[in-house]
């Protein structure tokens, strides 16, 4: 039972997400993102928020990539640009859950 325990703690230190990216285009669709994303490697997943209210999503989104020589090469290129404008991103920390819990307290 304790090492299933073990387990599970090491599964959920891993980074939920890898890539912050903002100044995401309203034109830009999650399927567009993912496919924008997989020239530098294989994208897991991505998340790309969305208002209630307003029903446009919020321009910005979260990447996570299979390898961290994939979110590697992201970095690689100057810049990124998508349907005209330029994408702002930042690489996430990576931080355990009990680091995550500590700070919301």
């Amino acid at each position: 039972m304790a090492a299933a325990s073990a387990v599970r703690v090491v599964r959920r230190s891993r980074r939920l997400f890898d890539l912050f990216v903002t100044d995401v285009p309203w034109t830009v669709s999650h399927k567009e993102l993912k496919e924008y994303f997989s020239q530098f490697g294989s994208v897991q997943r991505c998340q790309l928020p969305f208002d209630k209210d307003t029903g446009f999503h919020r321009r910005y989104c979260w990447i996570k990539f299979s390898t961290p020589s994939d979110l590697q090469n992201v970095f690689q290129q100057d810049s990124h640009i998508l349907e005209g404008a330029r994408l702002t991103l930042k690489q996430l920390p990576y931080r355990r859950l009990s680091q995550r819990k500590n700070q919301s307290e």
